[in-house]
């Protein structure tokens, strides 16, 4: 059995050590707001966080998590940058078809936690490995800077 937190709440699953994180959130616990891009960590789209770090879950064994605290995309809307981060993608409308932005959004959170005024420089390096295929780049930086702005005057 594996024991960790997911978005506050206590899990147990009885999984093997080596099965990816991602897999876990999706087919045992049923939360699939965290998407499958490429397996391989590439494209970002499987990112969550692990102790307010992000990860790439399909990379990330269920092992590893152990006694973690684990946020996806349907609870970081209870963490300030995560609340600021999913308003401004709104505002903004950043989205086209969608499927990569809750790994934008999760890489977008944990950027402003730990960088609460970000330069271009730093969205840039934060967001290398998020792919977007429908090329929303330029709106994405554009919601992180509106993000800031806003857990800056809170």
């Amino acid at each position: 059995m594996i024991e960790f937190k997911v978005n506050g709440k206590e899990v147990s699953v009885d999984v093997p050590d080596d099965m990816p994180i991602l897999w876990v959130l999706r087919d045992v616990l049923g939360m699939t707001g965290t998407k499958f891009g490429c397996g391989i960590g590439q494209c970002g789209a499987c990112t969550i966080h692990v102790g307010g770090e992000a990860r790439r879950g399909c990379l990330t064994q269920a092992s590893e998590i152990a006694g973690h605290d684990v946020t996806t995309i349907e609870g970081i809307g209870a963490t300030p940058a995560g609340k600021a981060v999913q308003a401004a993608w709104l505002n903004l409308e950043v989205v086209q078809c969608g499927y990569c932005q809750s790994g934008q959004i999760m890489s977008a959170s944990a950027l402003l936690k730990t960088t609460p005024a970000p330069s271009d420089s730093d969205i840039d390096a934060a967001m290398t490995g998020n792919i977007c295929r429908c090329g929303t780049y330029l709106r994405i930086r554009d919601a992180i800077k509106e993000a800031a702005k806003s857990v800056a005057a809170k």
